[in-house]
């Protein structure tokens, strides 16, 4: 029993990593239970039994994609002491990220942005979500910067979140839609004239 229980868990895995390429790819709306199936070679029955309707799949690969996302950026800038050296090192690690080829750099939070934007429903809330915890988390650690006297006291930290996060949004277009190999340079002096700013 405990074998099968394994197994069938691996098949999930398996399932949701298939569908989180599609969608980084494709969009969420290109998800289908037939299509996973098939491309994994198993029966529908066999996905919809481990995995559950369409909306169920697209809610698990948001899911693993904000997993995903945390553990690529948000982990690693945690051992940098607080305030700037930690978002200097989750821009670093975003930038990166970006730069990924593939599926690997795709950012659900920015396509599922566009894909959504004027759409209601479980969907668009769960990519909200994401959306909003990411900002909460560079507010934060900017907040953590302004109390260690790295950035002005009067900085409107509310403008600096959205700026980079509007930052973000033209790099992500610069890397994987213009193919721009100067993304990186540009992002991060774009970055750097930003805080100065603010310093």
């Amino acid at each position: 029993m405990e074998a099968k229980t394994e197994r069938s868990e691996l098949t999930k895995t398996a399932i949701v990593d298939m569908a989180l390429e599609m969608a980084a790819l494709d969009g969420l709306e290109s998800l289908s239970i037939g299509e996973i199936a098939k491309r994994l070679d198993l029966s529908k029955s066999g996905v919809f039994s481990r995995i559950g309707s369409r909306e169920a799949l697209q809610k698990a690969v948001l899911d693993e994609f904000d997993r995903r996302f945390q553990q690529d950026i948000i982990v690693p800038a945690l051992r940098e002491p607080r305030g700037l050296p930690r978002l200097d090192a989750m821009l670093r690690a975003w930038l990166e990220r970006a730069l990924r080829p593939g599926s690997r750099g795709a950012c659900l939070y920015a396509a599922g942005a566009f894909e959504f934007d004027d759409r209601d429903g479980p969907l668009r809330e769960m990519l909200m979500a994401g959306i909003q915890r990411w900002r909460q988390s560079l507010k934060r650690t900017m907040l953590q910067a302004q109390e260690a006297g790295q950035l002005r006291p009067d900085a409107d930290l509310d403008q600096l979140t959205f700026e980079l996060d509007g930052l973000m949004m033209a790099l992500m277009r610069e890397a994987r839609f213009l193919r721009n190999p100067d993304t990186a340079t540009r992002g991060w002096a774009s970055y750097q004239r930003l805080l100065d700013h603010y310093r």
